[in-house]
């Protein structure tokens, strides 16, 4: 069974979440985050060390999407 809310208690959490809201509105201009650059594509040549299961390979070699 659950304990009924005090009004003391009601306001101390409505207090704590206004000093929540106005810790965040104050510290939101040092969260900006900065503009992220697009990953250039890399080259098949360069991709080295990926190991793909059998299993796996088979799969996708059998969906026509892949080129099979």
């Amino acid at each position: 069974m659950s304990k009924p809310i005090a009004a003391a208690e009601s306001r101390d959490s409505e207090l704590s979440l206004a000093q929540l809201r106005g810790n965040c509105i104050r510290m939101a201009p040092h969260w900006a985050v900065p503009a992220a650059a697009a990953a250039a594509p890399v080259p098949p040549s360069l991709i080295h060390g990926v190991v793909v299961p059998a299993a796996s390979a088979r799969m996708l070699g059998a969906l026509s999407g892949y080129g099979a």
